[in-house]
């Protein structure tokens, strides 16, 4: 059995450390500070204002008007409460729906039950890099298009779509934006106007905030319906008692990378080549998307020597992913690596390294390590 020493975590896109200093601010929100902030009396309005505070903060992170930012539990909720709540308060508008095959399972399962409701989704391809087409999206557009759905950064491979050009030709034809922001949020520079993003959702975990707290940000101008029915809070769109130490710890995670964001990138960059140098010393690879644009915090790479399913099992010790944590109780094949690859090329020998600020040079040394022992009796 490996020992505790030997554990390293590279599963930083699947969910990050919380900060020590986020759960310090969440800390007094479980104990002295724990009113419900609906309630009007003096603690009540005490806790109302820190929350306002927070949001305050997260909108500065993305340059936004705070009376656009919803909290929700979490970017699969948003991303429901941002699709199927608008097509429901829109339907007018057409029942058309474009979005592209290597969406997060959060947009591509919803889109698959509106589906069953009538709607129609255009699924675009990506290129081997994992790009979209900006020609087809055009293309793709119909008299009834309703929306479009396209994520900033790919979570497996760290790909950047055109976010850009996506929003100027949503805006020419007068289409909204949605965008799935929770691997952009803290790594690449958000501008909401610039962008042409009309809705845009992210999750506190992936920036060293708590587990349970998300966001979406919608324009004054976007109508929806709610999910989840009661209390009126968030605007009526979504309701329920508030989770206010998460709100807190999440409006300092923002707080934080307003700061710091910059310094991490460059640390992270420089993780980035350290651990592709050092896995040159040992096999052949293929990094995923390499032509392409990417955030440095994501790697994926195709390992010809190496099963993946059977290195993870293995060195369990080692946290790295082969897809997305929201597919892993189910083994299959990556749709992000399928929508790339010609069929059936290299479908098992691709791993996901992740890192953040709390990653280390010894976790890769590790990690590196195990590679090795795995893949050397292939070279016997």
């Amino acid at each position: 059995m490996e020992s505790i020493q030997e554990l390293s975590y590279l599963d930083n896109a699947s969910t990050t450390k919380v900060d020590d200093r986020v759960l310090k601010e969440m800390l007094p929100y479980f104990t002295d500070l724990y009113s419900n902030s609906s309630s009007s009396h003096k603690f009540g309005l005490k806790t109302k204002a820190a929350i306002e505070n927070s949001r305050l903060t997260i909108s500065k992170l993305i340059n936004c008007n705070p009376k656009d930012i919803l909290f929700t539990s979490g970017a699969t909720e948003s991303i429901n409460l941002a699709i199927k709540g608008f097509v429901e308060s829109n339907y007018e508008n057409g029942n058309h729906i474009i979005t592209v095959k290597t969406e997060h399972k959060a947009v591509l399962s919803t889109c698959d039950y509106l589906e069953t409701k009538g709607y129609e989704i255009t699924y675009l391809d990506v290129d081997q890099n994992g790009l979209i087409s900006i020609e087809e999206l055009r293309n793709s557009v119909r008299n009834n298009t309703c929306l479009f759905v396209i994520m900033h950064v790919n979570n497996e491979t760290g790909v950047i779509q055109p976010i850009r050009e996506i929003g100027i030709l949503a805006r020419e034809m007068n289409i909204p934006f949605f965008c799935d922001a929770t691997q952009a949020i803290g790594k690449l520079p958000i501008n909401l106007e610039t962008d042409n993003i009309d809705m845009l959702c992210f999750s506190g975990h992936k920036i060293n905030g708590p587990k349970g707290i998300g966001v979406l940000y919608k324009k004054s101008n976007i109508k929806l319906t709610p999910l989840i029915h009661g209390g009126n809070q968030e605007q009526g769109l979504r309701s329920g008692t508030y989770n206010t130490p998460a709100i807190i710890g999440l409006g300092k995670a923002c707080e934080i990378l307003i700061k710091e964001g910059a310094t991490n990138n460059q640390n992270i960059q420089e993780l980035n080549k350290y651990l592709i140098n050092s896995i040159k010393k040992i096999s052949s690879f293929r990094e995923v998307s390499k032509e392409a644009f990417r955030v440095p915090h994501i790697l994926n790479l195709i390992i010809p020597d190496l099963n993946s399913n059977i290195f993870i099992d293995k060195y369990s010790s080692i946290s790295v992913s082969n897809g997305s944590a929201c597919n892993s109780e189910i083994i299959t094949e990556s749709h992000v690596i399928s929508s790339m690859l010609q069929k059936g090329e290299f479908k098992n020998n691709y791993i996901r390294i992740s890192l953040d600020k709390n990653t280390t040079k010894e976790d890769i040394d590790n990690f590196v390590s195990h590679l090795k022992k795995h893949i050397k009796p292939n070279y016997a």
